[in-house]
């Protein structure tokens, strides 16, 4: 019985682990050429600490190892992929455990594309779509265009970010419903005046009395992706023209890029 029970023992012991050796196999590693594409190209890594960029870089790395990137229309290269990334976890910097579960696969086209997902053919109307975060058959997929990830990282970038605006309606969709309001990261007693917030400011962007984008107006969903961009590539400038929509910002990422 003593003897059985060593080699069930021993056989459990293997098991874990082969298991972790396979882990460890297939596990992404950064190499010291794609951290350098990650200060070349990610601003908000450069501004990190040394440390925070070690936790940054861990984060990339399990990200790519649970979403699948693929390129349709063009070849994949590791600059896509750490943008695809840095937009994912940018947003999560400050959530130590917290991963995406309602995205699988990422679907990086070369330009813009339409509601039918196609991004080539006939000259028309209708293939302005930048991304989307797919529903119904297409759920658990994001599509993004390459041309606009790239610009969302440039210089030239502005107050827009397409890649951080998709991966903030995943966050804003992890509560079970996409509506602008974020309340697996908002405490309670901050949620209705934020509503309210949202309201105002979507009010006076339509008067034309406010610099965020007019895109914002659509829905309350796209109100919050949109701030969400501007919170994140333009920092100083948000907090001094929308002190209350940054501190709120600030509680829901938990971050305060401004001081960064």
């Amino acid at each position: 019985m003593i003897y059985f029970t060593i080699i069930i023992a021993v056989v459990i012991c293997y098991s874990l682990f082969q298991r972790k050796k396979n882990r460890a196999l297939t596990q992404t590693i950064l190499t010291d050429a794609q951290k350098q594409l990650l200060a070349q190209h990610i601003d908000y890594y450069n501004k990190l600490s040394a440390t925070d960029k070690l936790y940054f870089e861990d984060k990339i790395e399990q990200f790519l190892d649970a979403v699948r990137i693929e390129g349709v229309g063009l070849e994949l290269n590791d600059t896509d992929r750490l943008m695809v990334a840095s937009s994912a976890v940018i947003p999560i910097f400050a959530f130590k455990d917290w991963t995406y579960r309602n995205v699988t696969n990422v679907l990086l086209y070369p330009d813009t594309f339409d509601k039918d997902f196609q991004f080539e053919g006939s000259e028309g109307e209708g293939r302005n779509i930048m991304g989307m975060v797919g529903s119904g058959y297409m759920n658990g997929q994001m599509i993004l265009s390459r041309n606009a990830l790239t610009k969302g990282f440039s210089k030239n970038s502005g107050k827009e970010n397409t890649g951080i605006h998709e991966f903030v309606h995943l966050l804003d969709k992890a509560d079970g419903a996409t509506d602008g309001i974020p309340e697996g990261f908002l405490p309670h007693e901050y949620v209705e005046p934020w509503v309210r917030m949202m309201h105002q400011e979507i009010h006076k962007i339509e008067a034309g009395r406010s610099d965020i984008d007019v895109y914002a107006t659509t829905n309350e969903a796209e109100f919050f992706a949109v701030v969400s961009e501007y919170f994140f590539e333009k920092p100083e400038q948000f907090q001094t023209k929308h002190p209350e929509l940054y501190n709120m910002l600030s509680k829901v990422f938990g971050q305060d890029p401004a001081k960064q």
